[in-house]
């Protein structure tokens, strides 16, 4: 099993510091090469920038009123549900499909409903 993981090119997991301007203001992130790639995948799919990307998710964010003090722990986890809802067949893998496309409310939902499932069946088995 970890053949896979540990055979794998390493330039997956080296660190890159990338400049971004973020609503008129230039900061920097650092994340391993392959989150950078899987957020210029999510970019491509709508014809956006990986900086574009990264700008939208936290312009969005701070609407929300969410707090990212981890900004770049934030965008791994944007990478990781990204690949899960792609995985689960939530989520097209064709990169022709546009994500802003997507029926956001109702995959959430269905999420949700997952969730809800997944907990009443652990708290069944744990009164067994």
């Amino acid at each position: 099993m970890c053949e896979l993981f540990i055979c794998a090119d390493s330039e997956l997991w080296a660190s890159k510091t990338r400049s971004l301007r973020i609503d008129g203001v230039v900061t920097s992130g650092r994340m391993e090469n392959f989150f950078w790639q899987v957020l210029e995948e999510i970019g491509q799919r709508d014809g956006l920038s990986c900086a574009q990307v990264i700008s939208r998710l936290y312009l969005e964010s701070m609407d929300a009123e969410h707090d990212l003090g981890n900004f770049t722990s934030f965008l791994r986890v944007c990478c990781g549900r990204y690949l899960s809802l792609v995985a689960e067949g939530e989520i097209s893998a064709k990169m022709s499909d546009r994500l802003s496309a997507v029926d956001s409310p109702a995959i959430l939902a269905r999420e949700r409903l997952r969730h809800k499932r997944k907990a009443h069946n652990l708290q069944a088995v744990a009164a067994r």
